[in-house]
């Protein structure tokens, strides 16, 4: 049975995490020792994607050429089509709802790359700005996730006051979050799933290389995010000690990283070493990495999983030019399976394609296209990616 961690939470927090669906899927597996996780990259469910659903924030922009998110929506039914609106909460994950109810995995974990609030203060000198209307805090419900992780270069476009406003919604709806709080100990202290037996920690990071200002450093008295200026040995270790801190054997942790650039499949080299280090110094089982609007390659080191770009899930991108040779409109749900010491038994992926702001299963040549792309830049890291027969991804690696 899957129940939450509540430090410092309100009282109408902790009642609502108590009904939150996890709860509901106490027997996941036949395997209780054995977690099956959902993982997935940028959940962007601002300008557009907001602009579609029953209740909206103001619709303002300060992007250089769009200034209205309504025009986000039109240029999804230019590209792929006429569609009503507004959308249910459950519309935008499609296909993906069916898949996770088979997957049934244990716990449920996204980056949550907007706002959620309506305050019309936008961060200055910021070019981008991601908010979505409080009352669409049920499209995540929709999902069951059961952990947001925060620490990205989206949940503060609205500033402390939109960030407060952020963490009391998804925190009234149930939802634990992680890497981002009102002091530096609310955002860095991991959150905790109990997977009975043992626990799942998941730290969130956002680094300054994917966009994250410094100024939204969390202070001791100041609300923010768990900033990562550079990826260090120092860092490195900062963040193992907060792990050894509330980490018991047979716990599990998932390191959420919010770093790199938008486009391409290159791996920084600070980017793999870092990475190694959270898991040569037993603070992390899966290493869990987005920012890159599209997947990249995979690793498997000391038996551990490492995601170095998981890519978009849920985004307002249609019609959108310029980046068409990375596939944005491909997505994936990863679903690794842990052992009971923490090392990856499996991962499977789960192929998906954004369309009419909705997720539908991917097949065929978009599978074929996904699994050659992920095997190709997968194997300078040691690892292979082979298509199934129902069109799903399996990693391997040496």
């Amino acid at each position: 049975m899957v129940r939450r961690s509540f430090l410092g939470w309100s009282l109408r927090a902790l009642l609502g995490a108590l009904a939150a669906p996890a709860a509901a899927r106490a027997d996941a597996t036949p395997h209780p020792r054995r977690v099956r996780l959902f993982l997935a990259g940028d959940v962007m469910t601002g300008r557009g994607l907001d602009q579609a659903l029953a209740t909206s924030v103001d619709p303002e922009l300060r992007e250089p050429w769009i200034r209205d998110a309504r025009r986000y929506l039109e240029l999804a039914q230019e590209v792929s089509g006429p569609f009503a609106t507004p959308l249910s909460a459950e519309t935008p994950w499609g296909d993906a709802l069916g898949e996770l109810g088979r997957a049934r995995p244990h716990a449920r974990i996204v980056n949550l790359e907007t706002s959620v609030t309506t305050s019309g203060a936008f961060w200055p000198d910021k070019g981008i700005h991601y908010r979505m209307h409080p009352a669409n805090v049920e499209v995540l419900r929709a999902a069951e996730l059961d952990v947001t992780v925060l620490a990205n270069n989206h949940v503060m476009d609205f500033g402390r006051p939109g960030l407060r406003e952020t963490l009391t919604a998804l925190h009234d709806a149930g939802i634990v979050t992680a890497g981002a709080g009102l002091d530096r100990r609310a955002a860095t202290t991991p959150a905790a799933l109990d997977l009975a037996p043992g626990r799942l920690w998941v730290a969130a990071y956002g680094a300054r290389d994917a966009g994250v200002p410094p100024a939204w450093a969390a202070g001791s008295d100041r609300s923010g995010l768990a900033y990562l200026e550079r990826p260090d040995a120092g860092e490195a270790e900062r963040i193992a000690e907060a792990v050894r801190d509330v980490r018991h054997p047979g716990d599990r942790v998932v390191i959420s990283v919010h770093w790199g650039g938008n486009w391409g499949y290159d791996v920084p080299p600070e980017h793999r070493t870092f990475a190694r280090r959270l898991i040569d110094a037993g603070s992390a089982d899966v290493v869990f990495g987005h920012s890159s609007h599209h997947p990249k390659g995979l690793e498997v080191h000391d038996g551990r999983l490492i995601v170095y770009g998981a890519g978009d899930l849920l985004n307002d991108y249609e019609g959108i030019a310029g980046h068409e040779a990375y596939r944005p409109d491909l997505s994936l749900l990863y679903l690794p399976t842990l052992a009971p010491d923490g090392r990856l038994d499996e991962l499977r992926m789960v192929p998906m394609r954004i369309r009419r702001l909705r997720l539908e299963r991917a097949r065929g040549d978009d599978v074929r296209w996904l699994a050659a792309t992920l095997d190709r830049v997968g194997r300078p890291l040691g690892s292979g990616v082979q298509r199934t027969a129902d069109d799903e991804l399996h990693l391997t690696w040496s």
